[in-house]
């Protein structure tokens, strides 16, 4: 989004957009009140100018009146914009309202035959970006009238004597400075205005895939759930054979042999710890209260079961923060850490780094480094995309679940090659409050 164009319409600033229909209107009313503090500001300094430096003779009262009434419309527009969120509605009553204003400064001041009548074409080129059709055709009739009627009842301007004789010229140059202001105020606020309802559209669109991705998500999720149903009977059988095995006199006599069923009985309590978490995770409710963890402790306990289960591919891991900044104690979250974490021991199987550190005491950047070949340009384009990857169907979903438990939790996956070689993969999750600060 532009920055306000007066210090009076300050936005909060968010490291993470959200440019929703409702952020748009809410942009959009920003900007007609900015339109408007211009629109009081200019109308008081033409008035004044106009009386004193011209003299032209105008009812100042009345029409500093209307100026000071639409000064203070345009402050209660600007505490609803901060209270709560806009509706088309009050859209086209902000535009109603502006040509209201419009039509009895015209009326004190000459009427139709005032150049700054052509202000009218303003309200609605604005009408018909902001408005749907039936309204910004409201806005077309509501200005034809008013037109109508300043062609026919108006306060005629009275000259000076100076200019009695010929006042063409300050007609001719109050049009030329009506002129210029349409046609600023139109590139400046439709351009403004329309970039905002991109930047919705984009947000709608960006909805959409996630709507997509969520459904690969319920579709691997139960399919997962369902083959941990059928994985518990062989597991519990090859538990079985491999413990026989290992009292089988003919294995203890083997060192070696029975060194390696004692890590194949490891791994197998590791997948059926795996089936059962599968099982336990989607026998939770979607709606269960969400806790805070360490980050530390969740960082450390995930690199310490890391090395047990790689211990042929070194972790280096260091965090860069002071107090104890905790995240929200998601169980997918360890699991998407995890996958980087075989996702860059794949790549590089000569080690691995694990890095995190606080970002503006609000963020915290989980960073998992490589020596392997990198990402290539197209993978870098769509990183966290379903299905992006070159290894063989069924694999690759790693960067997409990470990303995916990133965006739900308020945060972004990000990755980029390192200069001297390999890539790294950033995971940026909003801090929450500590488990010590909330136990209080």
């Amino acid at each position: 989004m532009d920055a306000p164009l007066l210090a009076l319409t300050r936005r909060p600033f968010s490291r993470f957009p959200d440019v929703s229909a409702r952020q748009a209107s809410i942009e959009n009313m920003r900007q007609l009140i900015q339109l408007r503090w211009l629109a009081v500001i200019g109308q008081l300094i033409a008035i004044l100018a106009v009386h004193f430096l011209l003299r032209v003779e105008l009812p100042l009262a009345p029409m500093i009146a209307i100026v000071g009434l639409l000064a203070f419309a345009n402050f209660l527009f600007r505490l609803r914009v901060r209270r709560s969120w806009i509706v088309s509605g009050e859209l086209v009553l902000a535009l109603l309202l502006d040509m209201a204003a419009l039509t009895a400064q015209l009326y004190l001041s000459g009427g139709a035959t005032n150049p700054f009548i052509s202000l009218y074409l303003v309200q609605v080129v604005l009408g018909a970006i902001l408005l749907q059709a039936p309204l910004a055709w409201l806005l077309v009739a509501s200005s034809c009238v008013c037109t109508a009627f300043l062609s026919i009842h108006y306060r005629p301007l009275v000259f000076p004597a100076e200019f009695s004789d010929d006042a063409t010229v300050l007609l001719m140059s109050g049009s030329w400075i009506s002129f210029v202001m349409v046609a600023v105020l139109l590139v400046l606020f439709s351009t403004r205005i329309t970039r905002n309802l991109r930047a919705r559209d984009a947000y709608a669109a960006e909805l959409g895939q996630r709507a997509v991705e969520e459904d690969g998500i319920v579709r691997m999720g139960l399919f997962a759930s369902g083959a941990a149903h059928e994985l518990g009977t062989p597991l519990s059988t090859l538990a079985v054979l491999i413990a026989d095995w290992q009292r089988h006199p003919v294995i203890l006599g083997d060192k070696q042999f029975a060194e390696e069923l004692e890590e194949a009985q490891a791994e197998l309590g590791r997948c059926k710890q795996i089936v059962s978490n599968i099982l336990h995770s989607a026998g939770r409710s979607r709606g269960e209260a969400m806790g805070s963890a360490s980050a530390e402790a969740l960082l450390e306990s995930i690199a310490a079961e890391w090395r047990i289960v790689h211990p042929s591919v070194p972790l280096k891991h260091s965090f860069d923060w002071t107090g104890t900044p905790a995240v929200a104690a998601e169980p997918a979250l360890r699991q998407a850490i995890w996958s980087l974490l075989d996702n860059a021991a794949e790549a590089s199987p000569a080690g691995v780094l694990l890095l995190g550190e606080v970002i503006d005491d609000e963020f915290l950047m989980v960073t998992i480094a490589d020596r392997g070949i990198g990402f290539s340009p197209q993978q870098l384009e769509r990183i966290g995309a379903l299905n992006q990857t070159t290894k063989n169907a069924g694999h690759g979903v790693g960067l997409f679940l990470a990303g995916t438990v990133a965006r739900r939790l308020g945060g972004k996956l990000e990755a980029s090659n390192r200069l001297g070689g390999g890539a790294e993969v950033r995971l940026t999750l909003p801090i929450v409050n500590s488990p010590a600060s909330e136990e209080r």
